[in-house]
């Protein structure tokens, strides 16, 4: 039995081509580091719907009106940070000519939709950003850097009192909403800004506290490929695999199969060539304890935009909340998602 959850049909189709054969007693029979063809056994529908209904505003809702508010996007050399820049501008939202980052460019520069920022060392943020705050009132950051440098990126948000996105995965997690906590900070942080994905996340998050210990004595076999470039575990995976904990599977975060190779990502796990520079592939394969059933939950992305549009979504949602006033600072997507509001 399987439920196959894909956030991109061709990708999903080329997965599905490769998937290999599901025998009792031998899940994921061909290795991880080699090609094998996969037959496709009947599946089982997940329903989203269902799960999420209870969490979710009655009705359809209404389109946001459009805003505009100046956004900084740290950093605008990555292609993350670019992507995010862009997805602003096309959001109407006014994109700040100013950016830091390690990476050195021509000029100082880098031109995004025929707008030219201005690109600083991380070192002059501190002194540079006070004359940011003051020139462009209502200034949100979205932050896209590395993970070495969230949490001092955050204490430096929260100690200038910027409102700000955390895209960047890695650093301590608990350090850095303690941080935003302590300095009443509006911010949202999230590891996974793909709504759709936030989705699915949600709804296993719900799976996970209405059963827990569903899956006791299950196998789990987790695989994830991204771009070379990502060293990390992925955020995502890590919040799924806590999900799965809470269901009852015992499984550690050194048992996860990272496929950074470019040759294996095309071969084993399906990933289009002309995304291999950026993709987020997904497999979460479980086994009961006598190999008669299995489950498959797989989500794959290629691309940047997903998580573009998401994050514009997350600057929108976080402007609303301080313009509202609102009592809480903290946010992530999921909240992001319950307000119902997106483009």
């Amino acid at each position: 039995m399987f439920a196959t959850i894909a956030a991109h049909p061709a990708a999903a189709a080329v997965a599905l081509r490769q998937r290999h054969s599901v025998r009792p007693r031998h899940p994921l029979r061909a290795p991880f580091g080699t090609a094998a063809p996969r037959q496709r056994m009947a599946t089982g529908s997940l329903s989203l719907t269902s799960a999420l209904a209870s969490k979710t505003l009655e009705g359809v809702p209404a389109v946001p009106p459009k805003l505009s508010f100046p956004i900084l996007v740290n950093s605008c050399t990555g292609k993350m940070g670019k992507a995010v820049a862009e997805a602003a501008v096309s959001a109407g939202l006014q994109l700040v000519p100013v950016s830091f980052s390690a990476v050195e460019v021509l000029d100082g520069k880098v031109d995004i939709c025929d707008r030219e920022i201005q690109i600083y060392d991380p070192s002059k943020s501190e002194q540079i950003l006070p004359s940011i705050i003051k020139d462009y009132p209502d200034l949100i950051v979205v932050d896209y850097t590395v993970p070495d440098a969230v949490n001092a990126n955050a204490e430096l948000y929260c100690k200038m009192g910027l409102p700000f996105v955390m895209g960047t995965t890695g650093g301590d997690r608990q350090l850095l909403k303690k941080t935003v906590q302590d300095s009443n900070t509006y911010a949202v942080i999230s590891p996974q800004m793909g709504k759709q994905v936030v989705a699915f996340l949600a709804a296993m998050e719900i799976m996970s506290e209405q059963f827990p210990g569903a899956f006791s004595g299950y196998k789990l076999e987790v695989m994830e490929s991204h771009q070379a470039t990502k060293l990390d575990i992925s955020g995502t995976a890590k919040a799924v695999i806590s999900c799965f904990q809470k269901l009852g599977v015992q499984f550690d975060l050194d048992e996860v199969k990272q496929v950074r190779d470019p040759q294996e990502q095309v071969a084993l796990v399906g990933v289009p060539e002309e995304h291999l520079s950026g993709h987020a592939f997904h497999m979460y394969h479980l086994t009961s304890p006598d190999g008669t059933v299995s489950f498959e939950f797989q989500h794959n992305v290629c691309g940047r935009s997903i998580y573009a549009e998401g994050t514009v979504d997350a600057a929108i949602f976080l402007y609303t909340k301080i313009k509202s006033g609102a009592n809480k600072k903290l946010y992530d997507m999921i909240d992001v998602l319950r307000e119902g509001n997106m483009r």
